[in-house]
C-alpha cells in the first residue's frame, strides 16, 4: 500500500511539473468528444478522452502489478 501511494504521489507531482507542456496535447478535444453549444447551454462530455485515459491507467496498473 505504501508503494502504491508513493507512486501515485510521484505521478501527481510529475503531471504538475509538466502541466505547461501537457495542456498543449489534444486531450479534451479528441474526435469522439461530445460538445454541444446552444443558447444558454454548453454541454461537454469527453467520451474519447475518458476512454483513452482509462486505457492508459489500466495498462499502467497492469504493468505495475506484473
Amino acid at each position: 500500500m505504501q508503494r502504491s501511494l508513493i507512486t501515485i504521489g510521484l505521478i501527481i507531482v510529475a503531471v504538475g511539473l509538466l502541466w505547461p507542456w501537457l495542456r498543449r496535447l489534444p486531450f479534451g478535444r479528441l474526435p469522439g468528444d461530445i460538445h454541444i453549444q446552444r443558447d444558454g447551454l454548453d454541454f461537454y462530455f469527453p467520451l474519447a478522452t475518458g476512454l483513452l485515459v482509462s486505457l492508459a491507467i489500466t495498462l499502467l496498473v497492469w504493468w505495475l502489478r506484473k
